[in-house]
C-alpha cells in the first residue's frame, strides 16, 4: 500500500523531513508509520491524523491515505 506522511512543525525539524511517500506491506498502523519514518520514540503528545481526522496510534492505515504527525497546537 502507498501511503503520504506529512510532518509539521517542530517534528519536521526534529525528524529532518516534512513529507514522504512510503509503501508499506500487511496491516498497518499509524505507530507502524511513525516507526517506518524514523527510529525515535512518539513523543507522548504527539498528535495524528488520517486524512485529516485526529486518530490513536492504533488506527489501521489504508492504502492512499495521508497521515500527518504533529505537536499539540496551542492557542491563545
Amino acid at each position: 500500500m502507498n501511503i503520504t506522511v506529512k510532518v509539521f512543525a517542530s517534528l519536521r525539524e526534529d525528524l529532518g523531513i516534512d513529507s514522504a511517500n512510503i509503501r508499506l506491506s500487511g496491516e498497518v498502523t499509524t505507530l507502524d508509520v511513525w516507526k517506518e519514518i524514523t527510529d525515535k520514540q512518539p513523543p507522548s503528545n504527539l498528535l495524528c491524523a488520517i486524512n485529516h481526522q485526529y486518530v490513536g496510534f492504533d488506527e489501521t492505515v489504508r492504502d492512499g491515505d495521508e497521515i500527518a504527525f504533529f505537536p499539540p497546537v496551542n492557542g491563545g
